[in-house]
């Protein structure tokens, strides 16, 4: 399945497969978000799978959110791999 992002206010649902083939459109949608909002929230709930190019953008985006004192919110059981990546991170 390709790649989905649709957004109402600062909830973003992302659908399909997250990976090296189509994480410009990720990075696209979320380039400076943090610069407009304070909060996101992000259902990761349909992705399908995810490679180490979508994990690393993912961690990129709550690093800034970090980075900036925003608040970066990911739900859902949707990927395996985000979840054992923050996991090992927490966990270090």
């Amino acid at each position: 399945m390709e790649l989905k992002i649709t957004s109402c206010n600062n909830f973003f649902k992302i659908q399909g497969k997250l990976d090296r083939d189509n994480i410009e459109i990720f990075q696209n949608q979320f380039n400076n978000i943090f610069e407009k909002v304070n909060n996101v929230t992000i259902s990761i709930q349909d992705v399908e799978g995810m490679d180490k190019y979508g994990v690393d953008a993912i961690s990129k985006l709550h690093f800034e959110a970090l980075n900036k004192n925003k608040r970066l919110s990911i739900i859902g059981f949707g990927c395996k791999e985000l979840y054992d990546h923050f996991k090992t991170e927490t966990a270090a």
